[in-house]
């Protein structure tokens, strides 16, 4: 068994599923992969979210201890958004994501050669 903040699990992959349960939140941690954004950068970058939404899955992660938020005593105010040394530990398994959905839609789909992801940030060391 697996305990986290009084919730019990019968397995690790439970714990995972139960942190990242849409698909918001790993669009969130992919953008942040190799960079520290702004809320305003964020929304942008992942266009097809609401501020309402990005505003709920950044205070879950935060609360996950997978990013950081980081407020700067200026006016306007500044916030920064950026992964914490839990979430950085999942760039491999983000990449290998990345590299599954391309085997997947060549196989399966169609690659126009499109790419709004912004991998190459992604795949730096």
């Amino acid at each position: 068994m697996y305990y986290i903040n009084d919730k019990e699990y019968k397995c690790s992959v439970a714990v995972t599923l139960d942190i990242f349960n849409d698909r918001w939140k790993l669009a969130i941690i992919w953008h942040l992969l190799d960079t520290e954004l702004r809320f305003k950068d964020l929304h942008e970058t992942i266009n097809e979210i609401t501020q309402k939404t990005l505003t709920v899955k950044l205070k879950e992660l935060e609360e996950k201890n997978i990013i950081h938020r980081e407020v700067f005593a200026e006016v306007p105010p500044k916030v920064v958004y950026s992964l914490t040394p839990c979430g950085k530990r999942l760039k491999p398994v983000l990449q290998e994501m990345f590299k599954w959905g391309i085997d997947y839609v060549e196989e399966f789909g169609e690659n126009t050669g499109e790419n709004d992801c912004q991998a190459e940030a992604c795949f730096k060391n």
